[in-house]
């Protein structure tokens, strides 16, 4: 049996930011304004002129991701328009070095998050809108691709691993998937690997030497594990779009993308929520706020969803987990108590344990909870507290 630890650390870690940023962040209209024929070749690479960054933009972003509970960043070191963050050491000059930016931000990325203890991943394009040799000849692409990969790989130390997409838009090509996964293995033989399969491909195992399947922004599931051991993730994305769109105000609600974190979890995959910096590399301020308020609901509940594992324990009314010798039990949609009349209530809930508890306790306050009539009343949030998903910490006989 192939059991590779790095997985298991990854699975540790589970929460991770994704981060849409690149050149079409200076637009803000979303990542594919140049494929969707919004905007010239021409004009969409002379953005590079006007892609100037903040010189604060990774220390904000990291010090945000840190705030949020996040214990890895995924960012578009390239995304599909060809644009790389990093010093592409000669292979073309379509990248942050040769723009106004004038420096190498995936550099700086790493650099920050080595200082914070957050581990740095790179999403890295398959298909590629810039490159010639992508429409022209596949093969040379290949090499041109590989080449990108060796830099990630050996030019910023240690990384968590690499996140791909792309391949969906050639499915009939020769990938050569062993040549580059053989790259990451070489120079990083404890990355992650991570291929994005398709929105129609959820939980797919693309490859064996793939380390985590992907769910996109579909419903997380169990991994099949027949083989070896591989972990999931499911991204979610905070409004319509990955990269910054100043239009777009249809943003999710802090308890839909906390119920998204309790799903992942209770699956034992990770949680990879998006947000996408504006041109200078800086979050909107409802950005950073909702990401704040998540990290708040996860240490009132003393970071509990770090080591957790699914378990075959189950319970009527909440999702089970464990870690080690505790289990706990989550209860989704608790309300505050209050007069209807001024904050609109819920039922009061009870939660049934299928198996004998020995003692429980509110992991938010400490008080411990007994059972009655074989039940535990899980009641409401006191007035003044309010945490929409309520955590029983218990142990069994």
């Amino acid at each position: 049996m192939d059991n590779r630890n790095y997985v298991y650390e990854f699975e540790k870690k589970g929460f991770g930011l994704f981060v849409h940023f690149g050149l079409y962040s200076v637009l803000g209209a979303g990542e594919w304004e140049y494929s969707l024929g919004k905007v010239s070749g021409e004009k969409y690479n002379a953005l590079t002129k006007k892609f100037k960054v903040k010189k604060d933009w990774a220390k904000s972003l990291v010090a945000t991701a840190k705030k949020a509970g996040c214990r890895y960043i995924t960012l578009t070191a390239r995304h599909h328009d060809g644009f790389s963050l990093y010093d592409t050491k000669g292979l073309n000059n379509f990248d942050a070095p040769h723009s106004a930016a004038g420096r190498d931000l995936v550099k700086e990325f790493v650099d920050e998050c080595n200082n914070e203890g957050i581990t740095p991943f790179f999403y890295h394009t398959l298909l590629d809108w810039n490159e010639p040799t992508y429409r022209t000849d596949f093969n040379a692409y290949i090499d041109y691709l590989v080449k990108s990969i060796e830099i990630l790989c050996t030019s910023y130390g240690k990384i968590g691993g690499l996140w791909f997409d792309g391949m969906w838009d050639k499915p009939d090509g020769d990938w050569q998937e062993d040549k580059i996964y053989g790259t990451i293995r070489k120079y990083q033989p404890q990355a992650m690997i991570i291929n994005n399969t398709g929105l129609s491909e959820l939980g797919k195992v693309g490859h064996p030497e793939l380390d985590s399947v992907t769910f996109e922004r579909g419903k997380p599931a169990f991994v099949d594990n027949s083989d070896r051991h591989r972990a999931g993730e499911m991204c979610q994305i905070l409004n319509d779009h990955w990269g910054y769109a100043k239009k777009d105000v249809c943003y999710k609600s802090v308890k839909e993308l906390i119920e998204n974190l309790i799903d992942c979890r209770k699956y034992g995959c990770n949680f990879l929520l998006n947000v996408g910096p504006t041109g200078n590399g800086t979050l909107k301020a409802i950005d950073r706020g909702i990401l704040e308020e998540i990290g708040k609901w996860i240490r009132y509940n003393k970071n509990f969803i770090y080591d957790i594992k699914p378990c075959e324990v189950t319970a009527e009314n909440a999702d089970v987990v464990k870690a080690g010798d505790d289990y706990y039990a989550i209860i989704k949609d608790v309300s505050m108590s209050a007069d209807p009349n001024v904050q609109a209530g819920g039922k009061e809930k009870t939660v049934k344990i299928n198996a004998p508890v020995k003692r429980a306790s509110w992991l938010d306050n400490g008080k411990k909870v007994k059972l009655r009539n074989g039940e535990f009343a899980v009641g409401f949030f006191p007035y003044g507290t309010s945490m929409y998903a309520r955590v029983l910490k218990f142990n069994l006989k």
